[in-house]
């Protein structure tokens, strides 16, 4: 074997220094340089990967996490996946709540990686005992030896991404990056970054993107909970019917909203301008960047990263569906992949 032969141990040491990639293609009418934070490099394909990591390792270092526990979580699909995985290679048992709005790979994802998963339904409000947060906490009770993540609120969410994503996008852009652009669901992501970031240069503006449907924006501009803001949408592990704790409100400049059917056709924009296969967040994160260009936010001197959270892969029954597409109304001839594309040799 060569000496200088890098070899994991297992899959775990692939997580974080995620490549930043330069867009040049969808941003080409746009002043300034974008870069993409492409979190699917981690093993697990998501930007989640971090916090399960993190997570459970500081749980294990204070002796809340033993040998046969079982790890509890809440989960939009990504975290859960990224938990099921730290939780084979840790030897822990793994059972997830999961939103009934996740698409149907990611939940057989989550089963394939060994986790007792529980779809919940998306639309009733988080003290529902439907919920997947009040279902995830009723299981926390019952099972013995459990552990509930309860991402939501749980700090160590912030100290994953200001450990780690924080820092590589600094090194990544030499200190000159003048923007973040990230979505918000937990807050964890664009929270840990932002804190670190604004650390080094506190000039640097952060954008958070919210969903049509979700309370994020309006709480950060009036820090009020206004429940009449909530009304179901499609997106996936972005905006909240809830505030979460993990989201630091003090370090987002601020929010813009962005629509169900606008991120879906930015993310297969993506995918046909940059050879990105992206998520549905990454189409909102993008769609959020063309929103923000033409309200003049950027000038040639702007120097913006975007997270794109995590892999297209795990949408293929939602947005690279084209029936799924026009059962919600979002088909047009631009982004299909059309019948007439596909030819079969007989």
């Amino acid at each position: 074997m060569k000496e200088d032969l890098q070899v994991y141990n297992n899959v775990l040491g692939l997580i974080g220094d995620t490549p930043l990639v330069k867009l040049d293609r969808i941003t080409q009418d746009i002043d300034g340089e974008f870069f993409a934070k492409v979190e699917a490099f981690n093993p697990g394909h998501s930007t989640k990967d971090r916090i399960a990591l993190y997570i459970i390792e500081e749980a294990e270092r204070k002796g809340i996490l033993k040998p046969g526990d079982t790890i509890i979580e809440t989960t939009s699909g990504n975290t859960g996946f990224s938990i099921a995985m730290v939780s084979v290679i840790k030897g822990y048992d793994c059972i997830l709540a999961v939103s009934s709005k996740s698409s149907l790979d990611k939940i057989d994802m989550l089963k394939t990686m060994g986790a007792k998963v529980y779809v919940c339904p998306a639309n009733v409000s988080a003290d529902d005992p439907r919920s997947y947060y009040q279902v995830a906490k009723r299981l926390h009770q019952e099972v013995k030896g459990s552990v509930y993540i309860n991402q939501y609120f749980n700090e160590l969410n912030i100290d994953a991404h200001y450990k780690t994503t924080g820092p590589e996008i600094w090194k990544q852009t030499e200190g000159k990056i003048t923007h973040l652009i990230a979505c918000s669901g937990t807050g964890g992501t664009i929270s840990g970054t932002a804190r670190f970031l604004k650390e080094q240069n506190p000039n640097i503006k952060v954008i958070g993107i919210d969903a049509y449907g979700s309370v994020l924006k309006k709480y950060h501009e009036t820090r009020e909970f206004d429940e009449d803001e909530i009304y179901p949408y499609r997106i996936e592990g972005l905006g909240k019917n809830l505030i979460p704790t993990a989201t630091d409100f003090d370090v987002i400049d601020r929010f813009i909203k962005v629509s169900d059917e606008e991120s879906a056709h930015t993310a297969r924009s993506i995918a046909k301008t940059e050879g990105m296969f992206v998520g549905y967040t990454s189409g909102a994160a993008f769609q959020g960047v063309k929103q923000l260009a033409e309200e003049g936010e950027f000038n040639k001197d702007a120097r913006v990263v975007i997270i794109f959270p995590d892999h297209g892969s795990r949408y293929m029954s939602k947005i690279y569906n084209d029936q799924w597409m026009r059962d919600q109304g979002f088909s047009d001839s631009e982004n299909n992949v059309d019948a007439e594309k596909i030819e079969f040799i007989k």
